[in-house]
C-alpha cells in the first residue's frame, strides 16, 4: 500500500491531480479551492506532470478552455468553489450538453450575498441539475479517493458525462488529518489510457460540437443525456468494486450507519456526518433505535436504493446545509422523493444548518434526534423546515 501522511483536503487533491497527470487543466483561483491549483501549478513548473496548465481570466473562462481542450480529446481537470461554479454555470451545462467527461474538484462554500467564503453545499446543490455527476465527501481519504472514481466513472464509454467531487470548505480543505496514498503505479494503471470519443482534432473523422438543434430533435438529446447519467449509478458501482481491489477501501452510493433495525433516521451530507455518528451510537447505547445514511452519489440520485436503506424508519429527519428558498432543503426533497415512489409514508422534518460555515455541533445533532424521538411516539411533527443553530 501507499505511504501515510497527516494532509489537508486541498493537498490530497492535489496529489490525486499530480497522479492522474491530466492533458490540460484550465483554472482560475477562489477560496477555499485555491492551494489545489497552486500546488498543481507547482508540479507542473517543477516537470513532475505533462499536464498543459492553461491560466484564465475567469472561472467562466476556465471551463470554456475544459471544455474546448476536452472536445479536442484530452483528459481535462480543474477545481472551483461558490461564486466560480456559479460563474460557470452556462458552461456547466454546455460541457454536460457536449458529453465531455471533464472531472472538477468542488470544494464547497456558500454564495454570495453577502459575502462569505465558509464552507456549506449552496454551489453544488445549485447545479444538481446541470447533467454533471456529484459525488460527496465526508473527509481527505475520501475525496482523494473519489477523485480517482469520479475519472473513470466520467470516462466510461456508456456515461461520457463531466463529474464533480465536493467536500466542505475549510472543514476538509484547509484542516490536517491523517490519510493512505496509493503508490502511482496502482493510480496508474487503476485510471488507465484516456481514449477520447470523436475527438476534434482528428480531422480524419470530422465532427461537430454543440450544433444548434431544433424541435424537431432537442428532447431527443436531452432523453439521451439523462439516460447516460441514469447509467453512472450502477457504474459507480462497478468501479468503486475495482477500487476497493487496490485500496482496500469501500464505497457505495452511500454510507448505511447502523440502519438495519432504525427506527429513527437521521440523513447528513460530507463532514457533518462524523460528528452526527457519534451521537447516534450515543443514543444506542440508550436503546433507542436510530441509524444514519450518508448520501455519497448525489447525482444521479439513487431512490430505490436509499428507500430500501431507510425503509424501516418511521420517522427520518434530513439535515440540508443548503437551502431552497421558498420550499424544502435539496436533499430533503430527494429523500422525500425516494419514500414517496416506494410507498413508504414516514413522517420527515427538515432541518437546515452550517449555512455559511456556521459550526454543526454533536448538541444540534441531540437534538434533531431527540426530536425525532417525540413524533415517533406522538406521530405528529409540529415543523416540518426549520433553521438550527440560529441566534436568538
Amino acid at each position: 500500500m501507499g505511504k501515510k501522511l497527516a494532509i489537508t483536503g486541498n493537498q490530497a487533491v492535489a496529489e490525486a491531480m499530480k497522479q492522474i497527470n491530466p492533458d490540460v487543466c484550465a483554472a482560475y483561483p477562489i477560496t477555499p479551492s485555491t492551494e489545489i491549483m497552486q500546488r498543481f501549478a507547482s508540479f507542473v513548473s517543477d516537470g513532475v506532470v505533462d499536464t498543459e496548465l492553461v491560466t484564465v481570466e475567469s472561472e467562466h473562462s476556465a471551463m470554456s478552455a475544459c471544455i474546448g481542450a476536452s472536445a479536442a480529446g484530452g483528459r481535462v481537470m480543474t477545481a472551483t468553489s461558490s461564486q466560480g461554479l456559479a460563474l460557470m454555470w452556462e458552461m456547466l451545462h454546455i460541457a454536460a450538453g457536449m458529453r465531455l467527461p471533464i472531472a472538477m474538484a468542488l470544494v464547497n462554500r456558500a454564495l454570495s450575498a453577502p459575502i462569505n467564503i465558509h464552507g456549506d453545499h449552496s454551489d453544488g446543490m445549485g447545479s444538481r441539475d446541470c447533467s454533471w455527476i456529484q459525488i460527496y465527501s465526508e473527509n481527505a481519504q475520501e475525496a482523494y479517493d473519489n477523485i480517482f472514481q469520479a475519472v473513470r466513472i466520467a470516462e466510461h464509454e456508456e456515461i461520457r458525462l463531466p463529474a464533480m467531487v465536493c467536500m466542505d470548505g475549510f472543514i476538509i480543505s484547509h484542516s490536517i488529518e491523517s490519510m493512505e496514498f496509493l503508490p502511482d503505479e496502482v493510480v496508474r494503471d487503476f485510471i488507465g489510457e484516456f481514449k477520447p470519443t470523436n475527438p476534434l482534432l482528428d480531422v480524419d473523422k470530422p465532427v461537430t460540437y454543440g450544433p444548434l438543434v431544433l424541435p424537431d430533435y432537442y428532447i431527443e438529446f436531452k432523453k439521451a443525456q439523462h439516460e447516460a447519467i441514469k447509467r453512472a449509478k450502477k457504474v459507480t458501482l462497478d468501479v468503486a468494486k475495482e477500487f476497493e481491489k487496490v485500496s482496500g477501501r469501500s464505497y457505495g452510493l452511500f454510507e448505511s450507519y447502523r440502519l438495519d433495525d432504525a427506527e429513527i433516521a437521521i440523513v447528513v451530507l460530507n463532514s457533518a456526518a462524523g460528528t452526527a455518528k457519534d451521537v447516534v451510537d450515543a443514543f444506542r447505547d440508550k436503546g433507542i433505535k436510530v441509524g444514519l445514511l450518508k448520501p455519497r452519489l448525489f447525482r444521479p440520485f439513487p431512490y430505490e436504493e436509499v428507500a430500501d436503506a431507510l425503509g424501516s424508519a418511521r420517522v427520518i429527519g434530513v439535515f440540508d446545509r443548503a437551502d431552497s428558498f421558498g420550499g424544502f432543503g435539496p436533499m430533503y426533497m430527494e429523500i422525500a422523493s425516494a419514500m414517496i415512489a416506494s410507498g413508504s409514508s414516514p413522517v420527515m422534518i427538515n432541518r437546515i444548518y452550517g449555512l455559511g460555515g456556521r459550526d454543526f455541533m454533536p448538541e444540534d445533532a441531540e437534538a434533531v434526534i431527540k426530536e425525532l424521538v417525540e413524533i415517533a411516539d406522538t406521530g405528529k411533527a409540529t415543523t416540518l423546515k426549520e433553521y438550527i443553530g440560529v441566534r436568538e
